[in-house]
């Protein structure tokens, strides 16, 4: 099945395939695929990386159209100024405005589009379209202390990867940690004993909103000395299911299996007491009978105590108060 999500002309499209997986692609407005772009997504299918490229190379793409600019054509000083336009701070005459009424892309968003730029145009250059142009965003840079001691084996680093599109000045190192008492104020606002569940497991748990709405619950062993023999407290596997019905996906992808109805592998991750006293209640007094889905969250509208409801996926969960502990906020 083929979905289209209109961006502006070119559209990005969403690619159901049988087996459950999904890649993204994008096409023309008579919808014949962009060939160049998807050449590059090809490269990351089957990934979370595939999905936001589309997105951010699109709207690479319809400047480039505006600015009636071909491949063969582009250089750093375009970029650039395509990336002030966006939000970046450039010194340099930005053109006509772009992404009328859309908010300027933050930090952390300017340095997606960086790495997207760079990985398509360094894709560009290995097929032999504007090489110069490749060279000049291939380059690198010498290892800061800082830098060899996020490396494994750092000592024998004697070069990083350098992007001149991603954004320049210092960076708070932990950008997603919470201000002290954010979970208590969380957890006095919800009115569910799921999203009381989704605060303390993404609190305690570490985990990202995908890895929680993937969440099945044969994956989780919240007993002492469980089956799978991988850990002796309670704990749960973060597995990577791509053909999830609620579209979640981990993007750890830890080789998992299951034996005799017992999950083994995966990321395993350890279980607080109050994690498991929040499963328990929100199992025993909201979690529907009969749901034939097997994973741990549900949408609680409209559904009743006698019939399932539907899986939450990560968009749900987005929106609710446990996406503060994941998004920081």
């Amino acid at each position: 099945m083929v979905r289209h999500i209109v961006v502006g002309d070119l559209r990005v499209q969403r690619i159901e395939r049988k087996d459950g997986r999904r890649s993204w692609t994008i096409v023309w407005p008579e919808g014949t695929i962009h060939t160049e772009a998807d050449r590059f997504l090809r490269v990351h299918d089957g990934t979370g990386t595939q999905k936001t490229y589309a997105y951010y190379l699109v709207d690479h793409l319809r400047w480039l159209e505006r600015e009636c600019l071909a491949f063969d054509a582009v250089q750093v000083r375009d970029l650039e100024r395509y990336m002030g336009i966006v939000g970046a701070e450039v010194r340099m005459p930005l053109g006509e405005p772009w992404r009328v009424g859309k908010r300027p892309y933050g930090r952390s968003a300017l340095s997606i589009a960086a790495s997207c730029l760079k990985g398509f145009y360094l894709h560009q250059a290995s097929l032999g379209i504007n090489v110069d142009l490749g060279e000049k965003l291939d380059g690198t840079w010498l290892p800061s202390r800082v830098d060899r001691r996020r490396s494994f084996l750092g000592h024998v680093k004697s070069a990083m990867p350098a992007n001149p599109l991603a954004p320049k000045g210092p960076h708070r190192r932990h950008p997603k940690m919470l201000p002290d008492g954010a979970r208590d104020r969380l957890l006095e606002r919800v009115n569910s004993a799921r999203d009381r569940l989704v605060v303390t497991w993404l609190a305690d748990g570490g985990l990202r909103v995908g890895e929680l709405c993937g969440l099945h619950l044969v994956d989780l062993h919240l007993r002492e000395n469980a089956a799978c023999n991988e850990c002796r407290s309670p704990h749960l596997h973060v597995c990577h299911r791509p053909g999830n019905p609620n579209r979640a996906e981990a993007k750890t992808k830890h080789s998992w299996q299951v034996e005799h109805g017992t999950v083994t592998g995966g990321l395993i991750k350890r279980v607080s007491p109050a994690m498991v006293h929040a499963y328990f209640e929100y199992m025993t007094t909201e979690y529907p009978r009969g749901a034939g889905h097997g994973m741990l969250l549900v949408q609680l509208h409209g559904a009743g105590p006698d019939s399932p409801g539907p899986r939450s996926a990560p968009a749900g969960c987005s929106a609710g108060p446990g996406n503060a502990l994941a998004w920081g906020w």
